[in-house]
């Protein structure tokens, strides 16, 4: 079986000359990223092993360190590439109700028995993710995933139940 990867991270820069690297990454993810202890990288289409040594944060990145990359002649190939992690990982890190994307994208919404639309991508304001949720009117609309509106998520019946708030759906 082919395991499915997902991106975690990209490594921005070299950071310093002891080959460790700049780590962009979605916000508030330090303590999923901080558990890693393997990434691939995607090398003329096969994935790579990079084994996490080391990794710590600043306000604006993180900074990796990676098994046998010593110098920043060594760090400096892997200079924008994106790091992967198998799927099957990325859900052991799962809270009960965090999902993945591609596992959202594709799912119809219903407000009570009356599909609304379905799910087209998911973004993050900084606040909380945002489901872009196509109408049946055809406009993209976008709604916080918050318990408040978003009632349940059923990836197996591919179905989302939202609180459809007035104003929330164009």
């Amino acid at each position: 079986m082919k395991n499915n990867f997902i991106s975690v991270g990209k490594i921005l820069n070299f950071h310093g000359v002891q080959g460790e690297a700049k780590l962009g990454y979605s916000k508030n993810r330090e303590e999923f990223i901080s558990k890693l202890k393997q990434v691939y990288v995607l090398v003329d289409n096969d994935y790579q092993a990079l084994e996490v040594t080391r990794i710590r944060f600043t306000p604006k990145c993180g900074i990796i360190k990676f098994k046998g990359i010593n110098t920043l002649n060594d760090i400096l190939p892997y200079k924008n590439q994106i790091l992967y992690i198998p799927e099957e990982t990325a859900r052991e890190f799962l809270e009960e109700d965090e999902f993945l994307i591609d596992e959202l994208v594709g799912l119809d919404v219903y407000d009570g028995d009356k599909k609304v639309g379905a799910v087209v991508g998911v973004s993050n304001n900084g606040a909380s993710d945002l489901l872009s949720v196509k109408t049946l009117s055809k406009k993209i609309s976008l709604v916080p995933f918050v318990k408040a509106i978003v009632l349940s998520v059923d990836i197996k019946n591919r179905k989302i139940q939202i609180n459809n708030i007035e104003g929330l759906l164009q």
